[in-house]
């Protein structure tokens, strides 16, 4: 669906009139699961590219101003929800602005400092009472399940991948992801996708966390995959030290950033050198770190 502003300005004008004068923009970074476009300056207009994705917008609006009240970092806050129309056919939502850009290495002053504060900011969410939040499903794509869910994707991308990457080693650490048991066992609300992309700097620090579109309660070990897509050395050690979990979550952890790496460097290992190289970077990360603990 060709999504853009001018679709926005007339749902807007449409079910909002009152906002109907203000200024649309797409914004600088947009997603691929929903697209995002600026509204007037305190506001950002959020639409599902898939139907698959319109189970996660009633998600946050339910769940969102519940959580924010314990976190230590802002995140964004559902204002309103635009119902289907004739053009448009889900329901899309207005959230209040937050000031910042996308993480990037550069952009972040102090990696240390940065790695501990998102830490701070996950254990905080993991304390929040879990109840009645939404267990691993569609809505979330089993964010927070089993690592038995990705299993045969994750080894048909080994396979495809044949010749291309150290297969036995890849094996052997998603093997030991898939058999570290949860031993706690007790759900706790998690993000469902802590990237870069989701995290925002401003003045050279983490200054919020957005889309939460794949957050639930589950096993907490999914967050734990920016320590080998965008940490590393001194600053993922401070990460993993900051938070409060065990090895088991550590090697599921690994196992969550290496499905991930794999299934996307089958997607660019032929047609894209350089998205392929930062794919690689990661599983060579899970690899070294893997063998570090072994």
């Amino acid at each position: 669906m060709d999504i853009n502003a001018s679709l926005v300005g007339q749902l807007v004008t449409a079910q909002f009139p009152q906002w109907a004068d203000l200024p649309i923009k797409p914004v600088e970074f947009d997603g691929l699961d929903n697209r995002t476009f600026r509204l007037g300056e305190n506001m950002t207009v959020r639409l599902p590219s898939a139907e698959a994705y319109t189970r996660q917008l009633k998600k946050e609006h339910q769940w969102l101003p519940r959580l924010a009240l314990f976190l230590p970092l802002p995140i964004p806050v559902p204002l309103a929800m635009g119902v289907p129309s004739d053009g448009f056919p889900w329901h899309w939502s207005v959230y209040r602005w937050l000031e910042g850009k996308n993480a990037t290495i550069e952009r972040i002053d102090d990696l240390h400092r940065f790695a501990i504060t998102l830490a701070r900011f996950l254990t905080a969410l993991q304390q929040i009472d879990p109840t009645g939040g939404p267990p691993p499903g569609q809505h979330n794509f089993f964010r927070g399940g089993l690592l038995t869910t990705y299993n045969t994707e994750t080894r048909d991308a080994i396979t495809a991948l044949h010749g291309k990457i150290d297969s036995d080693a890849v094996t052997a650490v998603w093997e030991a992801a898939l058999n570290a048991t949860w031993h706690d066992g007790t759900p706790v609300w998690l993000h469902g996708d802590v990237c870069a992309a989701n995290l925002l700097v401003r003045k050279g620090c983490l200054s919020a966390v957005i889309d939460f579109g794949c957050s639930g309660v589950g096993d907490p070990a999914c967050d734990l995959t920016i320590a080998w897509t965008f940490f590393s050395g001194e600053s993922r050690e401070a990460f993993c030290a900051a938070l409060p979990v065990d090895g088991a979550t550590l090697a599921r952890g690994r196992g969550w950033a290496l499905w991930k790496g794999l299934i996307r460097l089958v997607e660019h290992v032929n047609t894209n050198p350089l998205e392929a190289g930062k794919d690689r970077r990661v599983i060579d990360e899970v690899l070294t770190d893997h063998r570090i603990v072994t």
